[in-house]
Order: structure tokens, then sequence, then C-alpha cells
């Protein structure tokens, strides 16, 4: 499979994921949005964020974009594969590159909100504005990264779990969002943050939400690999449709392929 239809692929899906990831975040509270008039809490709103925004990647995950290149679409996603020898160098970093390209060009059409997109930084992750604010972020990244990681491999490390992977997204980012996205936003996709930064402008301790997901994914890998979880055996750098690797792009070097049906 070439290379390029790959990073195409995972572009593709990243700028899916930003573009309505955020224009979710956009409708559920932008000034003006009736959404917030509907659904005074701010709580069941980041539920109902939350679930649907992981919603979003779990369907880019089951979808032909998945198939193709596993559909990380999260730099982080990628590196804990390769970190598990799961992807060679050169698509860790083509991944990444794409992931980031994705995630700016899929920010753009959010301007199309005007104020109401302005008004929260057309979705964009900044540390809550109180003391301590950058610290607590950071470490509320490295934990929520650490979740989403951790909680990926156990999916996919148990063969009676790993069908269902995808469905781990919307529960997982609707609980981490309730709980997090208060202290940092809830990025744990640096990616995801880079878009709408650029587009808003918006830096403000933009280092956060690339070394907070960093630190999280080797908090995950290290618990993973100290505990009972170091027998859970990841086959696939993919998220779903495991079987579809004709040219063994994701597969362990001489590990079985998976039998699933894609």
């Amino acid at each position: 499979m070439s290379n390029i239809k790959l990073y195409f692929s995972e572009a593709l899906g990243t700028l899916i994921l930003v573009m309505v990831g955020l224009s979710v975040v956009i409708i559920n509270f932008g000034d003006g949005s009736p959404v917030v008039g509907l659904v005074p809490s701010e709580g069941i709103r980041r539920l109902i964020t939350g679930f649907l925004f992981g919603s979003t990647g779990a369907l880019i995950a089951l979808s032909h974009i998945g198939k193709i290149s596993g559909a990380h679409i999260n730099p982080v996603v990628t590196f804990a594969f390769w970190l598990e020898g799961q992807v060679k160098t050169h698509l860790l970093i083509g991944y990444i590159f794409s992931q980031c390209l994705g995630a700016v060009l899929g920010a753009i059409p959010l301007l199309l909100w005007g104020k109401m997109g302005s008004s929260i930084l057309f979705g964009a992750t900044v540390p809550a504005h109180t003391s301590g604010g950058i610290v607590v972020a950071l470490i509320g990244e490295i934990i929520t990264t650490a979740a989403l990681i951790l909680g990926l491999f156990i999916f996919l490390g148990h063969k009676r779990l790993r069908p269902f992977t995808p469905l781990l997204f919307p529960f997982l980012y609707a609980l981490m969002v309730y709980v997090e996205a208060p202290l940092s936003g809830t990025s744990t996709n640096p990616a995801r943050s880079l878009g709408p930064a650029l587009v808003a402008n918006a830096w403000d301790s933009w280092w956060i939400y690339w070394l907070g997901p960093l630190v999280g994914t080797f908090l995950a890998l290290g618990i993973r690999r100290i505990t009972w979880l170091k027998k859970l055996e990841v086959e696939v750098a993919k998220l779903y449709h495991f079987a579809h690797d004709p040219h063994r792009v994701f597969s362990r070097q001489g590990a079985p392929q998976v039998r699933q049906k894609s």
C-alpha cells in the first residue's frame, strides 16, 4: 500500500475529527447558541460534547479511513504504537505530519461559525485561568491521555474486547470531558489542539498540549509494562478492520494476522 494513501487517510480522518468534533463544541458552548438555553447545565453539555466528540472518532475508525490507515488521528496514538514496535519510524513521522496538517485544514471551516465560534476560540484548548491553572492543566492532560492510551491498549490486547474498541471513545470522552474539561479543555491530542490554536491565534500555554499527552503516553505504557497488562498483546496498530493489512504495514514482523471480518 502506498504510504501517500496512508498519509492522506490520516490527514482526512483528523480533518473530519476537528471539523465535526469542534463544531459540536461550538454548538454546545458558543455565545448565542440555542443549545445553551435548551440545556442550561454546563455539566450535562460537557457530557454530551464528550460523547459526540468520541463518537466522531469511533465512526472514523469504523469507516474506510480506519480500514486504510488505522484511524490513529492523534499523534500520541501513533507514538504509542511506535513505542510498542508496531509502527516504523518513517510512518511515525509521516502520520504525525499528516495529522497536524489535517487538523489545521479541519479548523479552517470553523471560521464559518463566526461570532459563535470566536467566542470560545473555535474550540481551542487553554488552561483554566486560576491559581496554578497551568500546572493543573498539565496534570489533567497527562492523566486523561494516560487513560486514553491505557484503555485503548486494554481493548486492543483483549481478544473479546478488540472488536468493540471504537465503542470505548464515546463513553471515555464523555467522562473525561465532564470531569477534566474545566481544567484544560481535555485535548489528549496535540493535533486537535493545534488546528484551532492556529485559526484563533490562541497560543496560551500551547506547550501543555504536547508535553501533557506525551508524558501521559509514557505513563500509560509504563503501567502496561509493569502490571498484568503486559500479557495483553496488541497485534495490529489499528483501531478496527484488523484483518485488513495486506502489506503487513501494521502487524508485528512474523506475528499472525488477527482474524476478524472487516
